[in-house]
């Protein structure tokens, strides 16, 4: 996808500092985050939502999630995190490139319920 801003990531036409990467998926940190730390994992390839991923690229997309985590919480202090995946525009889906928001949290941060859309 020529427009698509996630594709010129992962294409290197633009430049992002990678957190993580596998195969098929990468992290970057959130352009506009919401909290300290927040990141997104991002397919390589282009798929608009989680529907159109394959179902071989799992493992990997959960290695990415879970390796970009476990860094995320180490260099933030956190003892926990989320995970949100909008999908499509009602969902709150902005850019339409599958990815995955990942949210280190503290305890008593205060940010239970933290909607992305």
């Amino acid at each position: 996808m020529k427009e698509c801003i996630f594709c010129k990531i992962s294409n290197g036409e633009i430049q992002g500092e990678k957190i993580y990467e596998n195969d098929n998926f990468f992290s970057i940190p959130d352009a506009n985050p919401i909290a300290e730390g927040h990141s997104l994992i991002i397919s390589k390839r282009h798929f608009a939502t989680t529907l159109e991923l394959p179902n071989t690229i799992g493992a990997e997309l959960l290695d990415c999630i879970k390796s970009t985590s476990l860094i995320l919480m180490k260099k933030y202090g956190s003892n926990g995190f989320n995970i949100t995946n909008n999908n499509f525009k009602s969902a709150g889906q902005v850019v339409s490139h599958v990815h995955f928001h990942i949210l280190p949290r503290k305890e008593g941060d205060n940010k239970r319920g933290i909607y992305l859309g």
